[in-house]
């Protein structure tokens, strides 16, 4: 019995260490506006992606 309440903390720890870190890399990512500065990055190379994909114009 004890030796499940001993795993059982530990499963609890890890899973609350591993969300109090999500929640920081978020707050992060969030804060400085990350989300956006990548996709600005991005978009040439998505753009220039685009624009070779071959289009059927049907109407």
């Amino acid at each position: 019995m004890k030796e499940a309440g001993k795993k059982l903390k530990k499963i609890l720890g890890i899973l609350g260490i591993a969300s109090v870190l999500f929640f920081v890399v978020t707050f992060i990512v969030y804060f400085f506006n990350l989300d956006m500065k990548a996709a600005a990055a991005l978009e040439p190379y998505l753009e220039k992606w685009h624009d070779r994909v071959p289009r059927e114009r049907k109407l």
